[in-house]
């Protein structure tokens, strides 16, 4: 597996866990304000999950579950010589980071899950349909035309996917200007969602007792804000931390106060 580390190099490390599935660790580093913030009293680890960027890559028949995820965050957690970690898990990261906190609650300092899945994935209502109707049968053609074979398809389909992320055009800009080389395996994606899918953490989250943080932006139309405040409720002694000018991607659009919040909860 590959990683990568960033911050100072002391301290307990905060693991970094992207989303997709499908992209490498880079997706969190097309703007990394937050982190060069974060990064200032702990080390940063970030990571290719199996079969993205440098770490290894799926042969035919390969396995990608959520059990081989956690067991290839336990050996990275091994291979770092940390006791505990901090984790962080992004959209369907924070699936990857819910089951490892399920199955090694000792090892979990603090949780923060980012516009995270639910602890039962399938739960998670699409809102894309009933706010931005146009954009819905804009992606429903697209998809036919990607089954039709059309190269440019499966692009524009992922272009327009990403625009809806955001609450400011700005960023929105900024983010998918250095997002255009981002690499992506549609076998990882296609793998690990089908296992994500049917999941249920439910009962899992119900019985953490390290501290967890749930953050949600106002404006995500892949996690909506109900969603992230049902998992809080579903969490005990859990806090909500909502950032009002932000989509999927808090981080990236309001990092200041991102980093300022996740550092108050992880120095708690």
């Amino acid at each position: 597996m590959a990683y990568e580390v960033r911050g100072t190099s002391t301290g307990r490390p905060l693991v970094l866990i992207n989303g997709g599935p499908g992209f490498d660790h880079t997706q969190l580093l097309v703007v990394p304000g937050a982190w060069d913030r974060l990064g200032q009293n702990r080390p940063l680890v970030f990571y290719d999950q199996r079969g993205t960027g440098h770490s290894f890559a799926l042969k035919p028949g390969a396995s990608d579950t959520l059990e081989d995820q956690v067991s290839d965050l336990e050996a990275l957690r091994v291979h770092l010589g940390a006791e505990t970690l901090d984790l962080l898990g992004h959209s369907s990261g924070g699936s990857i980071a819910i089951a490892y906190a399920s199955r090694h609650p000792a090892q979990v300092a603090h949780l923060v899950l980012v516009d995270s899945q639910p602890p039962k994935p399938a739960d998670l209502r699409d809102l894309l349909g009933e706010v931005f109707p146009d954009i819905l049968e804009r992606q429903r053609s697209l998809d036919a035309a990607r089954k039709r074979g059309d190269p440019d398809a499966v692009a524009e389909s992922r272009r327009l996917r990403r625009m809806m992320l955001f609450y400011s055009p700005e960023t929105r800009d900024l983010y998918l200007t250095g997002a255009k080389q981002l690499p992506f395996s549609t076998q990882v994606n296609a793998l690990l969602s089908e296992d994500i899918e049917r999941r249920d953490f439910t009962a899992d989250v119900k019985t953490f007792r390290m501290p967890v943080l749930v953050v949600t932006g106002r404006f995500d139309l892949v996690v909506p804000t109900a969603t992230a405040f049902a998992t809080q409720r579903q969490i005990p002694g859990s806090v909500l931390a909502t950032f009002e000018r932000s989509g999927h991607l808090p981080f990236v659009e309001e990092p200041e106060a991102f980093a300022r919040e996740v550092e108050s909860f992880l120095a708690k």
